[in-house]
């Protein structure tokens, strides 16, 4: 079974970022969506799902943008 949601280790793990970076992109308020449960802060698969499509959309070229 997969678990339903990622620890901030394992988010950095899982999308290749170091833990710096996500504090910057916390600080920034362009990090996923976070939850707390009890003491644990977690970011669930679907919070991490639509982080990733955010980034991509910012990241696509638009017409007339060149590489």
């Amino acid at each position: 079974m997969t678990n339903e949601a990622y620890n901030i280790p394992d988010f950095c793990r899982a999308h290749g970022i170091s833990r710096s970076t996500f504090y910057n992109l916390l600080k920034d308020g362009t990090a996923p969506r976070l939850m707390r449960v009890r003491d644990r802060v977690l970011i669930s698969r679907e919070s991490a799902a639509e982080w990733r499509r955010r980034c991509e959309a910012e990241a696509s070229i638009t017409d007339g943008e060149a590489a």
